[in-house]
């Protein structure tokens, strides 16, 4: 059975905490978050929202991990699993060049981002399962320190751990060659001059038989749409949200990207989801 998730785009943290109880009333499934470079603190934030909410999923959408030290990653998310009580989701990528990585400074190199995606991955799945930890890359190098067997650092609640989702280039070879690794695939698709094409549910079918021919791991893995439904018209909402439901996804993500009213937001989550 599908789940359904929704998107807070912007706003106050005192807002989004707010509206995370309201998504928990309606019965959304999973509530997310943009990290930006510069702005709302999402595990802060998310925390907070944990405090004040019982089942609802909680993540991010997404993480940067080019420009995140993982390390730091790690305590945030393995720190916020222990507080929810095992409801964390890290959705990860490249990011978006126009969200400031030039303006701050961060690397802008699309090879290069992808290694210290994949090096910080690396990083984060090794840390989560607590000391001792070492790590040589191209661009990362841990040493094995006696300190953290003394004041071990949390572990994430979850077991194996918690839940990466990757965004995913359907077909990219090495893209896709990263999904299979973890939790879960964002997909999107990309031409070759770099703009986006809509995911079909055509596509989506062919990406879950990708997934099932070709992951060697046996955890449960998530295939995530994003999208907006009219929730006045479950009707309609169906008719959107069931072909993908029926070529394989397991998620839903209401995401109002583009609203830059709260109350449009909050009108929307309090409809609950087209389920």
């Amino acid at each position: 059975m599908m789940k359904y998730g929704v998107v807070f785009p912007r706003g106050d943290p005192l807002s989004a905490v707010s509206l995370a109880q309201e998504a928990e009333n309606a019965k959304w499934d999973g509530f997310f978050m943009w990290e930006p470079i510069w702005g709302v603190d999402v595990w802060v934030t998310l925390s907070a929202i944990a405090m004040r909410t019982e089942n609802i999923k909680l993540g991010t959408m997404v993480t940067p991990v080019s420009r995140c030290r993982p390390w730091k990653l790690v305590s945030e998310t393995a720190t916020l699993d222990q507080i929810s009580n095992g409801r964390v989701i890290l959705s990860v990528a490249l990011g978006a060049l126009d969200t400031g990585f030039k303006e701050f400074g961060e690397e802008t190199d699309r090879r290069i981002r992808a290694k210290l995606l994949d090096e910080g991955l690396d990083i984060i799945t090794g840390l989560w399962q607590g000391p001792p930890f070492s790590y040589v890359g191209k661009y990362y190098k841990i040493r094995e320190a006696n300190f953290f067997k003394r004041h071990p650092p949390p572990i994430p609640k979850q077991i194996p751990r918690i839940p990466i989702w990757v965004v995913g280039a359907w077909p990219r070879k090495k893209s896709m060659e990263r999904v299979l690794r973890y939790d879960g695939i964002l997909p999107t698709k990309i031409k070759d001059d770099g703009s986006f094409i809509p995911i079909s549910p055509e596509d989506l079918f062919e990406i879950k038989t990708f997934i099932q021919e070709n992951r060697s791991l046996t955890t449960p893995f998530d295939i995530v749409i994003e999208g907006t439904t009219p929730g006045n018209d479950q009707e309609k909402s169906l008719s959107i949200t069931e072909p993908f439901a029926e070529a394989g996804a397991t998620w839903w993500i209401e995401a109002m990207w583009t609203s830059d009213k709260l109350q449009v937001v909050r009108k929307r989550i309090q409809q609950g989801p087209p389920k």
